[in-house]
């Protein structure tokens, strides 16, 4: 006897629980819909979806470009100070590294294959 009052007791309560659920009005999105990355963005990602907008590279997300490494097209090398080490592949499969520093200025040849690279400034995004 207690069980099937119990149940009623659950079902009225339902009943009246999916009544007002109906009653409530349902939320609905903005008049624009749903908010891009852009919009929704803060801190240091809109920072740099708003570099990468005006088509700056911030933290060097992208693929650099290839150069040919010549005197005329040197690898570019973007540095905060006036010098940088680099290590050069000289071939494809070749598993030794040639280091060598770049200073700032004309263009430096690699002492192995005579390619060409180029230290060029470069200030911190942030």
């Amino acid at each position: 006897m207690a069980s099937k009052v119990l149940l009623r007791a659950c079902r009225v309560t339902l009943m009246r629980k999916q009544h007002v659920l109906l009653q409530t009005p349902q939320r609905v999105m903005s008049a624009k819909g749903i908010p891009t990355d852009e919009e929704q963005a803060a801190g240091l990602e809109r920072r740099v979806l708003q570099a990468m907008k005006k088509g700056q590279d911030p933290y060097s997300i992208l693929k650099p470009k290839e150069y040919t490494g010549t005197r005329d097209d040197p690898h570019i090398v973007p540095s905060i100070n006036n010098k940088r080490l680099v290590g050069c592949l000289c071939e494809e499969d070749n598993t030794a590294i040639v280091w060598f520093w770049v200073h700032e200025g004309n263009p430096q040849r690699c002492p192995s294959c005579g390619s060409h690279y180029e230290l060029v400034h470069h200030e911190l995004p942030h």
